[in-house]
């Protein structure tokens, strides 16, 4: 179980504070105390939150791997013709990173700014997000868009225009709880419906 890099700094920062803090209790047991166990916590907290498992599934021709981990919210057309767009909900307690749905390149990334809304509320759809569409062989395409919620106001993106993707790599982390929303051609079948509970790199989310 590995972590990702942006937790790494506030894991570090929890152990120094309950560091400090037990340090502390040695002469200042009032201050001390609530340090060490304030420190510990966060600490803890960070590394659950920021936990990078490796998923290692290899997945058979003409399945699109699921991007992140969550509950799927919908699944619907939603007025882009020849578009299917699955939405994924992630919780405080889901895995946070992102991973490439399929091999191919990164063709584009576009970043917009939006509102923060509550990740698995509709008008969440306008909330601050970052697209990556990534395309591969016979003009087959798949874009994930990461979106913040009301507490998330922070997308890491890992990947660049232009570079190579492996199916279940990852390519970006959303701080806290948050959206996903995935867009797929309507040619392939949706394998997922509202309500299933996905993983990131190991649930087949379509077939081509």
């Amino acid at each position: 179980m590995g972590f990702a890099p942006e937790g790494i700094k506030l894991i570090a920062a929890g152990i120094a504070a309950a560091a400090a803090g037990g340090l502390l209790t040695i002469w200042v047991r009032w201050l001390g105390l609530p340090l060490l166990v304030l420190g510990f916590a966060f600490s803890a907290f960070s590394a659950y939150f920021f936990r990078d498992p490796e998923r290692d599934k290899v997945f058979a021709p003409g399945e699109i791997a699921c991007p992140a981990d969550g509950t799927v919210m919908s699944v619907a057309n939603e007025g882009t013709k020849g578009v299917t767009v699955v939405r994924i909900f992630l919780s405080v307690l889901n895995v946070h990173v992102q991973r490439s749905p399929m091999d191919g390149k990164v063709e584009r990334t576009k970043y917009t700014k939006g509102a923060f809304a509550i990740a698995y509320k509709p008008e969440a759809a306008a909330n601050e997000r970052n697209l990556i569409r990534i395309t591969g062989d016979h003009g087959r395409f798949v874009e994930v868009e990461q979106i913040t919620g009301s507490i998330a106001r922070r997308i890491a993106c890992y990947v660049k225009e232009g570079q190579e993707v492996k199916e279940g790599e990852r390519i970006g982390m959303i701080y806290f709880g948050s959206q996903v929303a995935v867009y797929l051609p309507d040619t392939v079948r949706v394998l997922v419906k509202p309500g299933d509970k996905v993983a990131g790199a190991e649930t087949v989310l379509a077939l081509w």
